[in-house]
């Protein structure tokens, strides 16, 4: 565990790394404008992060962990008399706008756009991203299944394909065509409600990984 002066000196690193790297772009940045912005003397900016590549992946890696808790919605209270609809309404309601927020959308075109040269950072990105939001929700429907409110023989595909109902076209819309396209709250319960209804129709239907008991 970092000491609290250590921690602050990381805090006072990383915060300097995202706005520069976010408004800068990453050939722009050097280790002296960091350690200048952070008050942080430059050899222990070296000792803590070890290099500028190490303080991106540590950036994307760090930022992305933290959205993933924030979009991560405790599903621990789930039992027979759950409303199946409602919980996974306000699971993904929590998760799009968490990925929607201005600075999570510019980390992300940042580290696309740096993908060739640095595949790791689009691998975190994905790793403690995405794939982890499919993860917990795939463990959230195992919970409704052991709860015998959905059948969902096969969770993580279950998961996968909900997850994009969700998150395909407004993510998209956001990252290409910027943060003016990116839907308001309402917009966005609206196209959860939307997805959801889908989602349950179809297993309902027998036509996706989960089905409705």
């Amino acid at each position: 565990m970092l000491r609290p002066s250590s921690r602050a000196k990381r805090e006072a690193i990383l915060a300097a790394a995202e706005r520069q790297f976010l408004a800068e772009g990453y050939d722009a940045v050097t280790m002296d404008s960091i350690a200048a912005e952070s008050g942080v003397a430059k050899q222990t900016l070296y000792r803590h992060v070890g290099s500028k590549r190490a303080l991106f992946l540590d950036l994307v890696t760090t930022q992305t962990m933290s959205a993933g808790r924030r979009a991560g919605v405790d599903h621990s209270h789930i039992d027979a008399d759950t409303d199946v609809r409602a919980a996974l309404c306000t699971r993904m309601e929590t998760q799009l706008a968490t990925v929607l927020t201005p600075q999570l959308l510019r980390l992300r075109r940042l580290v696309i756009g740096e993908q060739g040269r640095f595949p790791e950072l689009a691998a975190a990105l994905h790793a403690h991203g995405p794939r982890r939001a499919i993860e917990a929700l795939a463990e959230m429907l195992r919970e409704i299944d052991a709860h015998g409110l959905l059948t969902v023989p096969d969770p993580e595909t279950a998961a996968t394909q909900l997850n994009w109902l969700v998150m395909g076209e407004p993510v998209n819309a956001a990252m290409l065509l910027g943060d003016g396209a990116v839907a308001s709250l309402a917009q966005q319960r609206e196209h959860v409600a939307r997805a959801v209804d889908v989602f349950l129709a179809g297993a309902a239907a027998g036509g996706s990984a989960a089905n409705a008991r």
